[in-house]
């Protein structure tokens, strides 16, 4: 018997679905789907997003079509900006959580099924995913004591969970809760349903052509930030971007930034990290007029192709006339013996994307290797020859190599993509050993990630791929906001577990930052930052340090229970960044 999508979609009582995929594939698009339907039935649902807000889901479902909707038949748990610090006006029909505490979750939603006062409500959880990466094998309770509850009482649930996101064995248990499984893919411009079981129908696989929307990169740079960048940059001295505090920061906040992102969305975030750095370094897309006439003149001597030796060694000649030791990048060195025609080998002695996780088990190199490949196509285009480069990195440090080593060539490297994703068990290796660097500086004054020759900063420059990628790619925002506090939880919860007084952990964590050159910041009622690394150099109009206010929630929640909200950004044209408490 073939079964449709909005088969699917029709959830009787006591049915509770989990839908399993990776990000991507189309688990809130049929949760926004299967709401459409029920509505239309006039049933009554409780939405808790856990990843977006309220206004986001309402105006994703206007978008397919929600007309006006009858009071009380369509409620909200917000369980995102709480956890985030996200600002919000207050909505009638909402109630508010913090996906951090499971408790406050079961809470909300007894409250507003006790609002409802029925019976036949449908559930949709989306997603699973973020209290589980707070909370792990805790969210096997929550899911037998509230889910499955809600459900046996006559309701129906369809709760949604990134694949990968945990442990093989905590999905497996997740499943065996559940009496219906999904999972959802995507591939080749096809959605790809699978009916692994379900109450009502046979195992099955329901295919639904999709049509990706195009592709738009803008990013935020103010231009004439852009241009000093590149003239410093460029000439090696000249007055501080950041007067206050200088532009070099501390490798382990920079890390902590990437690897807490990592940690949120380990399949699609590398992938996008590498392909937007490149884009960003692509001189094609660089206005003309923020690019130092120097450097056009230099440019205007440079190779058409950089396919054979000679004139790869001329591009990194150009590369270490700008000494990217004196930045904190790494020390560079081309290998002319292992280079031959379209693939050139260069050496990085103390990469700062690799330094101080040696032999942690994988290669960490990412965004250094996109950012010569994007120079690369972006020179190459310049002289009118249309070529994508691409680099991986083929030894590193993480991998017990006493240095990186970088290969090059126009075109696909095979590998690359797999390389770039990273196991969640290696991920978590890395965070452990990250928290380790940054609690032994809180705790003992340990030196963090110092460097023999190049020190333990790096030019806010680099930083800046990590933190403007939220600016173009709006998906990111939420890996950021999410990433931000799971990493101020960890970083707080370690400094309580060490016997700290909850004043003493905010005064240590607000010295973390100031010597890793974050920003300058001033704690009293509010807390306010200049120079915040994060959006410095950046305007959007709007509050956008996304890292920055979700690292201050999860901290704040761990040692104070406190949430703040940013209520003053530079990147709105503010003299500084502000949070309230709240």
């Amino acid at each position: 018997m073939l079964v449709s999508l909005s088969q699917l979609q029709e959830l009787s009582p006591k049915t509770l679905v989990l839908l399993v995929g990776p990000p991507g594939s189309g688990k809130t698009t049929f949760c926004e789907q299967t709401v459409l339907k029920s509505l239309a039935m006039d049933r009554p649902i409780i939405y808790v997003a856990t990843e977006y807000g309220p206004s986001d889901a309402e105006q994703a479902l206007k978008a397919q079509g929600l007309g006006a909707v009858e009071r009380g038949l369509l409620t909200f748990v917000d369980a995102y900006n709480e956890t985030v610090g996200g600002s919000v006006p207050e909505r009638p029909d909402t109630v508010y959580a913090d996906c951090n505490d499971l408790s406050s979750l079961d809470i909300a939603i007894t409250k507003v099924t006790e609002q409802v006062g029925r019976t036949g409500v449908l559930l949709v959880f989306d997603s699973l995913t973020s209290p589980y990466l707070f909370g792990g094998s805790e969210i096997l309770r929550f899911m037998r004591q509230t889910l499955s509850r809600f459900a046996t009482r006559g309701n129906a649930v369809v709760a949604s969970i990134d694949e990968g996101c945990g442990k093989p064995e905590d999905l497996v248990a997740m499943m065996s809760l559940a009496n219906a499984i999904i999972e959802t893919d995507i591939a080749a411009g096809t959605k790809i349903l699978t009916v692994v079981k379900h109450p009502r129908i046979e195992p099955t696989r329901i295919e639904v052509p999709v049509t990706l929307p195009p592709r738009v990169i803008s990013y935020h740079f103010d231009l004439d930030y852009l241009r000093r960048e590149m003239e410093l940059m460029v000439r090696g001295f000249g007055a501080a971007l950041r007067p206050e505090v200088g532009d070099r920061i501390n490798i382990g906040w920079r890390d902590l930034i990437f690897w807490s992102g990592m940690l949120w969305d380990p399949k699609r975030f590398p992938t996008m990290m590498y392909e937007l750095t490149k884009y960003s370094e692509d001189l094609g897309n660089v206005p003309s007029k923020v690019i130092p006439l120097r450097v056009k003149l230099l440019f205007k001597f440079m190779p058409k192709s950089y396919s054979k030796v000679n004139d790869m060694r001329k591009f990194m000649n150009m590369i270490t006339r700008f000494k990217p030791e004196e930045h904190g990048m790494a020390t560079i060195e081309y290998l002319d013996d292992a280079s031959k025609t379209d693939e050139h080998h260069v050496r990085l002695h103390e990469h700062y994307e690799c330094w101080g996780f040696e032999r942690i088990g994988t290669s960490l190199g990412i965004m250094r290797p996109a950012l010569v490949a994007g120079s690369l196509t972006g020179l190459e285009k310049l002289k009118g020859l249309e070529r994508d480069w691409n680099a991986i990195e083929t030894r590193c440090l993480g991998l017990g190599d006493p240095y990186c080593e970088v290969k090059l060539v126009p075109g696909e490297i095979d590998g690359l993509h797999a390389s770039l994703e990273k196991d969640r068990t290696v991920i978590e290796r890395i965070q452990a050993r990250l928290m380790t660097h940054l609690t032994g500086f809180m705790l003992h004054g340990t030196p963090l990630m110092e460097r023999p020759t190049i020190g333990s900063g790096v030019h806010i420059h680099d930083v800046q791929h990590v933190t403007a990628a939220p600016t173009v790619n709006a998906s990111l925002q939420t890996v950021f906001k999410m990433g931000g506090a799971k990493a101020g939880k960890m970083l707080g919860d370690r400094l309580m577990d060490a016997g700290l007084r909850a004043d003493e952990g905010v005064h240590r964590v607000i010295a973390l930052m100031e010597h890793c050159k974050v920003g300058k910041i001033a704690l009293g009622d509010t807390i306010r930052m200049r120079e915040n690394c994060e959006r410095f150099g950046i305007k959007t109009g709007q509050p956008s340090c996304f890292f920055t206010t979700g690292f201050f929630n999860g901290f704040f929640a761990a040692v104070k229970n406190q949430h703040v909200k940013e209520i003053r950004c530079i990147a709105m044209g503010d003299p500084y960044c502000e949070w309230e408490f709240r």
